[in-house]
């Protein structure tokens, strides 16, 4: 259903669409299990105990984003239900039918009626979803600027939210870098789903004294990138999603060709009708530019060299987002660089999240965190009771 919508390679939409979401809800069936909504705190000035109690905000709504609907659905679904909440899900309008599998599946479990409640539609219907009185909590994924708006509409009603938004990752190779292991790496972090992923490495820095070595195996690794049709099982990129993302991609590209830095497009042989788009290198790219600022949502990959360490990390955080990074090289080393990225994750020789850590962005990429105990505490009001 998931290639259907958006075009998404069926490789990946097995892994995001299949394996992932039930990987998700059997996480926090088990941390529903394990968690412990009540616990007794010695109290400081006199004797006895008080109690903390974690319970569930009430109604939260789920907007969910094209690029991965069914994981991005489930990240929220289960820490949301797990902290006891009812929840009406505003599925992206690119993506509006995979949601109804899901609908199936709960009644074919019998789920009560209203705990899950499914409302398609466009951008109105999530700002009338934000604004109804009955929702008393959002988790949304999307882009910074609706990200903000969600944010204003709700600091207006003095009601939580949480926000995964857009990304520029940096990926940082170090000199120690294992050039094997990062092409196969970046091969995924920057060009799985086509591009349209929040956190993919969209910036790579590299050392001058290894630039043309990297600037190499980059390319090679790119032009091994098979582009087209989705449901072939040998298909590493599939199409844009629309036309309208096609063209901006392409925008953000030419201009930035127009700029006068350096632009190398893969040479594929693209099927005829589609939104289809070849890997695209960037070079000599000012930090401060638009190719390199912004994120551009598809196979485009900026590189830019580095004279020390310092610098690399300068580079990196000269971004007005901070979703993800990763770092390449000697462990030691790599783990050091991490600790001064601005970035909500930061992976050391690859990029490997993990349900069971905290996960989500610095500055316009977003406020709160998904993943682990973290997101279900998201869901939840803290009450003590003062004995």
């Amino acid at each position: 259903m998931i290639t259907a919508e958006i075009g998404q390679p069926i490789r990946v939409s097995t892994a995001w669409g299949g394996k992932r979401p039930v990987a998700h809800l059997r996480y926090y069936a088990q941390v529903a299990r394990d968690l412990q909504n009540e616990l007794e705190r010695p109290n400081a000035a006199r004797k006895g105990t008080s109690t903390i109690r974690r319970e569930p905000l009430g109604v939260a709504a789920l907007i969910v984003p094209w690029n991965h609907p069914f994981a991005s659905t489930t990240l929220k679904l289960g820490p949301a239900l797990a902290a006891g909440c009812t929840v009406v899900i505003k599925p992206a309008e690119e993506s509006p039918l995979d949601i109804y599998i899901l609908a199936e599946a709960c009644l074919t479990i019998g789920l009560p009626a209203g705990v899950i409640n499914i409302v398609p539609g466009g951008r109105e219907t999530g700002q009338i979803l934000v604004a109804h009185p009955g929702i008393d909590k959002v988790g949304f994924t999307g882009s910074t600027a609706a990200g903000r708006s969600i944010a204003s509409t709700m600091g207006e009603r003095l009601l939580p939210v949480t926000l995964e938004l857009g990304g520029k990752s940096a990926a940082i190779v170090l000199k120690s870098a294992d050039l094997d292991m990062t092409m196969d790496s970046l091969r995924v972090a920057s060009f799985e789903n086509t591009g349209q992923t929040c956190a993919s490495m969209s910036r790579v820095l590299v050392p001058q004294s290894r630039y043309a070595e990297v600037r190499d195996r980059l390319l090679a690794e790119m032009s091994g990138l098979r582009v087209g049709d989705p449901w072939d099982p040998e298909t590493d990129l599939g199409p844009l999603v629309s036309t309208r993302i096609k063209d901006r991609a392409l925008g953000l590209v030419h201009r930035a060709e127009e700029s006068g830095v350096t632009v190398t497009r893969t040479h594929q042989d693209l099927p005829r009708t589609g939104c289809f788009v070849s890997p695209v290198l960037i070079e000599n790219a000012a930090m401060d530019s638009e190719i390199a600022q912004t994120e551009v949502f598809g196979p485009v990959v900026s590189l830019h060299s580095y004279g020390s360490v310092e610098e690399a990390i300068d580079l990196a955080n000269q971004s007005q987002y901070g979703l993800a990074s990763a770092i390449f090289g000697d462990s030691a080393k790599a783990e050091s660089v991490a600790r001064r990225i601005q970035a909500g994750t930061v992976g050391i020789n690859g990029y490997k999240p993990d349900l069971n850590h905290p996960y989500g962005g610095y500055k316009a990429s977003g406020m709160g965190r998904e993943f682990a105990l973290e997101a279900v505490e998201a869901y939840q009001n803290t009450k003590t009771i003062w004995r």
